[in-house]
């Protein structure tokens, strides 16, 4: 059953990324917020939690804990003054490399296995699959 065996690889890899990156300081539901604001990007709360797919009291959350760490801060928002736009800190910024990294040597040994060509389809079915299933969500 497909559908069984991509939630136990999903599992694996999830536990493998916390493991990897705790060290850092970045957990597994950061990775979208610092993705979405690497290159200096200012978004607010409600556009980062389209980007994740979570709810907006969800995203509000994860956002207090990054603030409190250090990885994002806020700055009042020039359009809206209820908003506010989230950015990341210097010590954010400084933990993306080690954090691709470490993403990187993962996707290697997960994909150890599997030559070039295996690879390009891999990840092309991968892409396939969640267009399907983000298409069953609607």
């Amino acid at each position: 059953m497909p559908t069984l065996a991509l939630s136990r690889v999903a599992r694996m890899i999830h536990r493998l990324v916390e493991l990897r990156l705790s060290p850092l300081g970045i957990k597994t539901a950061q990775l979208p917020v610092l993705v979405a604001l690497k290159d200096g990007a200012k978004l607010t709360q409600k556009e980062l939690a389209v980007i994740a797919g979570v709810e907006q009291p969800t995203m509000a959350q994860l956002l207090a804990r990054m603030e409190r760490d250090d990885l994002i801060r806020r700055e009042p928002s020039p359009d809206n003054w209820r908003s506010s736009l989230v950015m990341l800190t210097a010590h954010a910024e400084a933990l993306l490399e080690p954090g691709r990294e470490v993403l990187r040597s993962i996707d290697e040994e997960v994909c150890a296995g599997l030559g070039a060509e295996d690879r390009e389809t891999f990840l092309r079915l991968l892409y396939k699959i969640a267009e399907g299933a983000g298409q069953a969500e609607s």
